[in-house]
């Protein structure tokens, strides 16, 4: 695994996206992962291992997110801007020699590879959106905002990693060193000693906007034309089992991966989502 740095533009000035880069920089099949609202790249970290060697893989941290920069206008978290960025993100491994490039997107992140696979000229190929589809319920968007935005502190990394497994339960039965992972790559230490969430709060106020009704995006998912593959958790609450159904009739007709014991969003840390991922880039 590498570390790589971008530069963006905002409109006040400059941000640096963190990105962890796996596998042959010079193969010209990209994968792109990105992360869910409050997520970071470290996310993506066995599901890039068990790629490496077949892809290169670059897992990027939204601004405001990881190891990324927080952007100094709150109003500024975005699609627009994380479009724009991603827009950035795409040109450089383009330039770097990639001549297709995959996008694996959890959450936000499948909603921003929707928004760009669904443009003309796109340089997507092959889709893969988990837990997350044409219609966001405005429940699920209430659920996550009763937590994103708040900055708890904890005196050690251990009560930090319980208030993770309280709060990302939905993820699924993750083993004792999966949970650590997520815990040690999502916190940020205080300069008072104490734990606290990694990610801007600010992040909040575009959710607690949206959050005020459904979110559709039908016309968006009907004007993708590569092939694409839909995950879903079998218990989640943003991608229903309806609207789930529906994406395997319209649009790219995805293909449909279901995990039971899971909501919203798989972690692709388990072998069997690892595997769904991998027979569907590589096994045409």
């Amino acid at each position: 695994m590498r570390n790589g740095e971008l530069l963006c533009l905002n409109r006040a000035g400059f941000h640096r996206l963190h990105y962890t880069d796996w596998g042959d920089m010079n193969h010209p099949r990209v994968l792109i992962c990105v992360h869910g609202l409050t997520r970071n790249c470290r996310d993506f970290d066995a599901l890039a291992e068990a790629l490496e060697d077949d892809l290169r893989v670059v897992c990027v941290s939204i601004a405001g997110r990881g190891r990324s920069d927080w952007l100094p206008q709150p109003e500024d978290y975005g699609y627009p801007q994380y479009m724009n960025d991603m827009t950035a993100l795409i040109a450089r491994v383009t330039a770097q020699g990639a001549r297709e490039i995959h996008w694996v997107g959890t959450s936000m992140g499948g909603m921003l590879g929707m928004l760009l696979a669904a443009r003309p000229g796109t340089p997507i190929r092959r889709l893969v959106l988990n837990d997350v589809g044409a219609m966001i319920p405005k429940v699920s968007m209430e659920r996550i905002g009763r937590y994103v935005g708040e900055d708890p502190r904890f005196e050690c990394i251990e009560d930090f990693e319980r208030y993770i497994r309280r709060v990302f339960a939905s993820f699924g039965p993750l083993n004792d060193a999966q949970w650590r992972h997520l815990a040690e790559h999502n916190a940020r230490r205080h300069p008072d000693g104490r734990w606290g969430v990694i990610y801007d709060p600010d992040i909040a106020l575009a959710l607690r906007k949206a959050a005020a009704q459904d979110i559709l995006l039908w016309n968006v998912y009907d004007a993708i034309t590569c092939p694409t593959l839909l995950l879903r958790g079998a218990e989640s609450d943003l991608l229903l089992r309806e609207t789930a159904r529906d994406m395997t009739l319209r649009g790219p007709r995805s293909r449909l991966v279901e995990f039971s014991g899971v909501g919203h969003a798989p972690a692709l840390m388990a072998s069997d989502q690892i595997a769904a991922v991998r027979d569907f880039l590589l096994h045409r």
